[in-house]
């Protein structure tokens, strides 16, 4: 039997995950390949860079042999088009009509969206950053397995500036908070299907810090902080807490708790995407033997 084999989809431009690694993180797709090759040892996981010029992109054969597809986060905003934005937006198009299951995180989820007929704008409450607040599972999110064993409420590492604007209409809502109405959702085109969230359950705590230094004085300008100083006194916070992610002077300081602060629950959405979906659709397809999904 074949290795299970997944591929990632890198969302950034060149210069984007360049200045990504000079803030002191590492490129969206490292890090979520990585985070995959944890959660299903034994799987091979790819990196497909399609904004870069001559990219060469797997096509619907190629695509059919993967068991999973996942889309990272990005810097771009998918309503300015271009040649960076267009061929992600086609590739996941052709994901969709391999039927091999699809996940976004952020801009995955807003790239899965506009292939499939929906749209996304500029949030109008602004950039959400650090932690997405008291995010409430729906009631379809609640039956749906992308939410089995996740808190009903919880709070996520975060960083988005644009947000869905209306679905398509194979879409429901999973998830939801004051800031944005769709904080996840499931969404159905030709034959495919794609679970996303706004928030970054990949993301670790240097993750985040490693945006807020890329993003510098424009926090300040955004009136997140009042100063230079008190931004890089929530950085120095974050730089903890990825030390010490159960510091409880942090924790309470800023309100967060195990949904972000123990691994475990945080990548619940993706541990599930690929138990619950990836697996048994290998295993429809012939790869892998049946597994049991037990109830929770």
């Amino acid at each position: 039997m074949p290795a299970p084999r997944l591929l990632v989809v890198e969302g950034n431009t060149a210069e984007g995950r360049e200045r990504q690694i000079a803030a002191g993180g590492v490129a969206a797709s490292e890090g979520y390949a990585r985070l995959l090759g944890e959660l299903w040892p034994g799987a091979a996981v790819d990196i497909c860079f399609p904004s870069d010029p001559g990219a060469n992109l797997p096509d619907g054969a190629g695509l059919e042999s993967y068991d999973g597809v996942a889309i990272t986060g990005s810097a771009l905003h998918i309503y300015d088009g271009g040649p960076a934005i267009k061929p992600q937006i086609e590739l996941a198009r052709s994901v969709y009509r391999s039927k091999t299951p699809m996940f976004g995180s952020c801009w995955g989820l807003q790239v899965a969206t506009v292939a499939a007929g929906g749209t996304v704008h500029r949030n109008p409450r602004g950039r959400e950053i650090g932690f997405a607040r008291r995010i409430r599972v729906t009631e379809t999110g609640f039956k749906h397995p992308l939410y089995e064993k996740k808190p009903p409420v919880f709070e996520a590492l975060t960083v988005h500036l644009d947000e869905v604007e209306a679905l398509p209409p194979k879409a429901e809502v999973l998830a939801a908070n004051e800031h944005s109405g769709v904080q996840a959702a499931e969404i159905h085109y030709e034959g495919g299907v794609a679970w996303g969230v706004q928030y970054h359950p990949e993301y670790n705590f240097k993750d985040i810090s490693a945006i807020l230094k890329r993003l510098d004085g424009q926090l300040v300008t955004e009136g997140f902080f009042a100063s230079d100083k008190d931004a890089s006194q929530f950085i120095a916070d974050i730089d903890q807490l990825y030390q010490e992610p159960t510091n409880r002077r942090l924790t309470w300081r800023h309100g967060i708790d195990g949904a972000i602060t123990q691994r475990e629950i945080r990548v619940t959405e993706i541990r599930n995407w690929i138990e619950l979906k990836v697996k048994p659709t290998r295993s429809a397809r012939g790869r892998g033997r049946p597994i049991e999904v037990k109830p929770a």
